[in-house]
């Protein structure tokens, strides 16, 4: 069936019949969780039960007749975040794009779209997001209730470019939440606390292309002098390093061909690498997207890694941490302060940069950031001295940590350092007030009860 168009949307549902909604298909749809572990395999699930909604409809119902539930995306979060006492609902079944408004160059999905899948739709209709992340293989809610990012001194995180959700609350009902109203920006962003978001709908612009040049053993003292400058390099600028020695093993710079190109006959000493990298340089560069200049349309540059391939290394560990952009390059110094505590368990650390934004539980809520990304061994004893270690080191900066992956800090730090956790706190009872949401998570780290 070819697409309608009808006043500037284009209509790409996906029209397969599903089977109708009912009480009875759903209570069959109910399995016992065995063994389910996250993506990396470092956190097995807790939740007895996984329910696996078709539609949206089906959505409503499950949350509406559960007592406590947690909704299930891709599995990249590396803790907790997404688990819960009793029951899990996974949206990957909830993974269609639904239309495109040309005139005010939106698309709508269902919440379980992983970027990988929306993206290549996108382009066929010559259209693209304004960033992605490093992976391709994250779900777009999941993404985006964590504040997610790609790099990018002018990019805001991926919540950025949501203009609405239809979010389903604890009594199965959807509320319609976009720029206008204040609860959105506590919402977006929500940690999985208001309910589950069914649908959302994103800012698109015209499709581009990028190009990725590679550099090599760039000079710590140029990075401590130029930081701003190399960060501004490109679209999106990644540093990647382990702290050993005086350079900096890997810049990579992803720059929009639409764009003024910079010439890069000199990069502040560093020096131009003769063949793909993996960012891990031991690794196989195959599972990485194209390099060494060569264009290519922007979810096959931006993203750091396949979608058909794993990224990174596989079993791992991550952790990550948010300071303001103009106390980078000392934050990079006082990391390179234990690089010894920090080695041993340490695949890669990656550098990147985020624009501000207004969303309430963002660790970039009114503030331009720098992100310091540790890719770990799976060694959760040793990892979690060395994060305490790096915590207490950035500490000064009022660093804070992604919420999907590993840290430490205490939930009366986070309190101190989120300038919106009270408002966001009582937005979470406004819509889940019985707490059917709730989860060791957040109790700990949020509610603090």
């Amino acid at each position: 069936m070819s697409p309608a168009i009808t006043v500037g949307v284009i209509s790409l549902l996906n029209c397969k019949q599903k089977k109708t909604s009912s009480k009875t298909d759903i209570d069959m749809d109910k399995v016992v969780a065995e063994a389910r572990k996250n993506w990396a395999g470092n956190y097995s699930y807790k939740a007895k039960t996984l329910r696996t909604p078709n539609t949206v409809e089906e959505l409503q119902d499950l949350i509406k007749e559960s007592v406590k539930q947690k909704a299930l995306g891709s599995k990249h979060c590396f803790n907790n975040i997404a688990d819960s006492p009793t029951e899990q609902i996974s949206t990957k079944n909830l993974n269609r794009l639904i239309s495109i408004d040309e005139d005010a160059k939106t698309v709508t999905i269902e919440s379980g779209i992983r970027y990988g899948e929306l993206a290549p739709q996108l382009q066929e209709k010559g259209y693209a997001l304004h960033n992605l992340a490093s992976l391709p293989h994250i779900s777009v809610a999941g993404a985006c209730a964590t504040a997610t990012h790609g790099s990018g001194v002018t990019n805001g995180n991926l919540p950025s470019a949501v203009t609405t959700i239809e979010l389903v609350t604890a009594d199965g009902q959807i509320v319609e939440l976009n720029r206008e109203q204040p609860d959105f920006y506590g919402a977006v962003v929500g940690l999985g606390a208001l309910g589950i978001i069914a649908r959302m709908t994103l800012d698109i612009e015209k499709t581009y292309n990028v190009r990725q040049d590679l550099f090599q053993n760039l000079p710590v003292a140029e990075l401590q002098e130029h930081f701003d400058e190399i960060m501004s390099s490109g679209y999106s600028v990644s540093l990647f390093t382990d702290y050993q020695n005086d350079t900096v093993s890997q810049v990579w710079v992803k720059s929009r061909t639409d764009r003024k190109l910079k010439d890069f006959g000199s990069f502040y000493g560093a020096s131009a690498a003769t063949k793909k990298l993996h960012p891990i340089t031991a690794m196989p560069a195959e599972n990485c997207t194209d390099q060494m200049g060569v264009e290519g349309p922007w979810y096959e540059r931006l993203p750091h890694f396949k979608m058909g391939f794993t990224p990174s290394s596989g079993k791992e560990l991550q952790s990550e941490y948010f300071v303001a952009k103009e106390n980078a390059a000392e934050a990079y110094m006082a990391l390179v302060g234990i690089k010894d505590v920090i080695f041993p368990q340490l695949m890669i650390s990656e550098v990147r940069s985020i624009a501000a934004d207004d969303y309430w539980m963002s660790p970039c809520y009114k503030r331009d950031c720098v992100t310091f990304h540790f890719t770990w061994k799976q060694n959760w004893p040793q990892v979690r001295k060395i994060l305490g270690r790096i915590e207490e080191t950035l500490s000064p900066f009022g660093v804070l940590p992604h919420w999907g992956k590993m840290f430490t800090l205490e939930p009366a730090t986070l309190y101190s350092r989120h300038k919106k956790m009270d408002d966001f706190v009582l937005l979470a009872k406004k819509y889940d007030p019985k707490g059917k949401f709730r989860n060791s998570f957040l109790d700990l780290n949020v509610y603090r009860t």
